[in-house]
């Protein structure tokens, strides 16, 4: 394997790996900032070795016993109190090569959701908490985050900086909250699985238009809230969302890693099983007598799609008064956009055009390629080709992602040219 292909699936290792080790060194130093930083040294000593010596056969186990060396070392070099030191040396066998992946395998998924809830207290503010879990549980960098709440970079980058160091002044405990505490975080942590299970279903940049382990992730630690907090309708709802969302994730790329929009996705193939979990999850949702959140609209309008058995049976006119429904419950401009593509599906991209015009002048889709993308649309759709062929080709001057980009320049070289 070449440098630069050994490199490229390091990479690749360590958007898998990098929450569970982050984690895992989390619950045993009780200090993030230095598991974080722990990690990422691992991270080098693998990029310096592995290119030599071969990627090993459980890169995981890997990263994780030379970080926990790391953490031992780093403990001794700060003579910190003797008897943390004997705990982590205690621990640091439980983790030798061998036997790494059972210990992995029994308390991973506890410390990942430990992680969510220390990372999203309210000693932080509500951006803060975001940031810095979907930096830390993602492994996203401060540009993808930047980009998913459409902000600066250093803005993003100063709140993860301020976030891990307040984490560390207020002491923190690495732990679940008990009842009352839980409710205070679980918008906050709804938020992060949410926009986690979003980066993985339609990647922010990159060479790959979907990210299956992230969303696989989301979906896993969904479920796993859904049996912490049984009587909260909007984790059964965000559950509903991303297990019918993942439905489709066969239909969602083509065998050279294309892009398949939702409209010609193969609807055969969507996976009935994940659809009737996601529905059933609905209804827990619908059952417990509250009025539907964000999650379980937005739940609501996948399952308009996913019982479609086709693309021309789906039911545009209940999409777009659910929209509605979701505009009021979280304004937000996206859910606009989204709303004018319903309204264009329902009654013609007329209509539809109208709602994105009075949406180019929000300041926060300055720079969010789907406005140009779902405009240059409606414009081919009604024949005004030179006009959609710009905003195609600006909208692929935005994206980060390289699939959706070459898709966009499709889209510019479908629409014909004025003579």
């Amino acid at each position: 394997m070449s440098a630069s292909a050994t490199h490229r699936t390091i990479d690749a290792i360590w958007r898998i790996e990098s929450a569970k080790l982050i984690a895992g060194l989390a619950r045993m130093l009780r200090d993030i900032g230095l598991a974080e930083d722990l990690a990422q040294d691992a991270l080098v000593i693998a990029l310096e070795r592995w290119p030599d010596t071969g990627i090993p056969d459980n890169p995981g186990a890997w990263l994780m016993t030379t970080a926990k060396r790391r953490a031992i070392d780093l403990l001794r070099r700060n003579k910190l109190r003797d008897r943390k030191y004997e705990e982590v040396g205690r621990e640091i066998h439980a983790y030798a090569e061998d036997d790494i992946v059972g210990a992995l395998d029994g308390e991973i998924g506890d410390d990942l959701l430990r992680l969510i809830f220390t990372t999203c207290h309210p000693v932080l503010s509500q951006e803060a908490r975001v940031a810095l879990t979907l930096r830390l549980l993602a492994g996203l960098t401060t540009d993808e985050i930047a980009r998913a709440f459409l902000v600066a970079e250093s803005t993003i980058a100063q709140r993860i900086v301020r976030a891990k160091r307040t984490l560390n002044t207020a002491q923190v405990p690495f732990e679940m909250p008990v009842a009352h505490e839980l409710k205070e975080r679980l918008s906050t942590v709804l938020e992060v699985i949410y926009l986690l299970f979003n980066e993985g279903y339609a990647a922010t940049s990159g060479g790959s238009w979907v990210r299956p382990l992230l969303c696989q992730e989301a979906l896993r630690l969904g479920r796993m809230l859904a049996e912490i907090a049984p009587s909260e309708p909007e984790v059964h709802g965000l559950v509903a969302l991303m297990e019918i969302q993942s439905s489709r994730f066969k239909t969602r790329v083509n065998a050279k890693g294309e892009p398949i929009l939702l409209m010609d996705q193969n609807r055969a193939l969507w996976d009935r099983l994940l659809i009737r979990r996601g529905l059933a999850a609905l209804e827990r949702a619908r059952s417990l007598g509250r009025p539907l959140g964000p999650y379980a609209l937005q739940a609501a309008i996948a399952a308009c799609h996913a019982q479609a058995r086709t693309a021309e049976e789906t039911d545009w006119a209940r999409i777009a008064a659910l929209y509605e429904a979701l505009a009021r419950a979280m304004p937000s401009p996206i859910v606009e956009l989204n709303r004018a593509v319903a309204i264009s599906m329902a009654f013609g991209p007329l209509f539809g055009l109208q709602l994105v015009e009075e949406l180019t002048s929000e300041p926060m889709l300055k720079d969010y390629h789907l406005l140009p993308s779902v405009r240059g649309d409606f414009l081919f759709k009604l024949g005004r080709f030179d006009e959609a062929r710009s905003e195609f080709a600006r909208a692929a001057s935005l994206t980060r992602n390289e699939r959706e980009r070459d898709l966009l320049l499709k889209r510019v070289a479908e629409c014909p040219i004025s003579e």
